[in-house]
């Protein structure tokens, strides 16, 4: 054997042992680290890493950290500038009206109601997605919204005038026919309009408002138990397709156990969330009146009806069955 044999052979023989270059994925979020949406992302990330052995590697890039806010991320996901990304649905009702269902005002009060009816949709959220060159890995809940303010709310009264952060055309429209002044804006943005009073109260999740430690600008919640939407992990398809039937296997698994991560930590988050602010000198205000309730309820009640007019046989069949479930 000739020397250039013998080398030939040995750097084959290492190449053919040497183990094959990681796939690196980017994942955005414009929430925290510490919210319930990032545990859950965070924990995504890890179950691939440790089901594919380290071949499939998927970076969290928390707090918006690469200039993508939700609104984004469906474009940059379909577009492949973004491998997968986690989003609220409440930012994409403009993309497909479908999306407006798991934030539609006192529709599902108990974590059982939000499940039943995110089951109900997911096929619908699934196609919507395929059409535009992405998957559905997993949804998962926030705790139901409340509202953030420097007083508490216990009536529509005291929304009358009220400068109120919302996030949908839903929330928008409840809070105007309610009352208030509503100003539609992301949530990454929402610190700094707090900081120079460009709003006065903020329509948000407990966990929301605690990930980005609320009580140094606002000093009260109250629980109106608005609504509990969802937020999904979504991947580029090329990206997907481009991993080995084994490793597609164990992304799913992943997401399946990411899934049933993010859905257990709501059982316990909003008790532990009013601890949070009560130790930092919050006012918690945990349940309105029944008047109060019915009163929110009335004011979201139009939107509702006209949300299931516009988007019509999608939105219909699933009313019905969550109805009769």
């Amino acid at each position: 054997m000739t020397y250039r044999t013998l080398l030939g052979t040995t750097l084959a023989a290492a190449l053919a042992a040497a183990p094959a270059l990681a796939t690196n994925w980017d994942l955005s979020s414009e929430y925290p680290a510490g919210s319930l949406q990032g545990q859950t992302a965070d924990f995504f990330a890890k179950a691939v890493a440790e089901k594919t052995n380290g071949a499939l590697e998927i970076t969290v890039h928390h707090g918006a950290a690469l200039g993508y806010k939700s609104v984004d991320n469906f474009d940059a996901v379909g577009d492949g500038a973004l491998q997968a990304a986690s989003s609220a649905f409440v930012f994409w009702t403009g993309i497909d009206p479908i999306f407006q269902l798991s934030s539609l005002p006192f529709l599902a009060p108990t974590s059982d109601d939000v499940h039943a009816l995110y089951e109900l949709a997911k096929p619908e959220y699934e196609k919507v997605l395929e059409d535009n060159n992405q998957m559905l890995l997993l949804a998962t809940p926030w705790p139901s919204s409340g509202l953030w303010g420097n007083k508490a709310f216990t009536s529509i009264d005291d929304l009358k005038g009220v400068k109120v952060r919302t996030y949908d055309v839903a929330s928008t429209e409840t809070m105007k026919s309610a009352g208030a002044f509503p100003i539609q804006i992301s949530w990454a943005d929402v610190p700094a309009q707090l900081s120079t009073n460009a709003i006065d109260a903020v329509l948000t999740s407990p966990n929301g408002g605690v990930g980005v430690q609320m009580w140094e600008l606002q000093s009260n919640f109250t629980n109106v138990n608005y609504a509990s939407s969802l937020q999904a992990i979504h991947v580029n398809m090329d990206a997907f397709m481009d991993l080995s039937e084994e490793e597609q296997a164990e992304v799913r698994e992943a997401a399946k156990e990411a899934e049933d991560y993010g859905w257990g930590l709501l059982a316990d988050a909003t008790a532990k969330d009013f601890e949070t602010m009560r130790s930092h000198g919050m006012t918690v205000t945990d349940t309105i009146s029944p008047e109060f309730s019915a009163a929110l309820t009335e004011a979201a009640q139009p939107f509702i009806d006209q949300w299931v007019k516009d988007t019509g046989t999608r939105a219909t069949t699933i009313m019905d069955a969550y109805k009769a479930r």
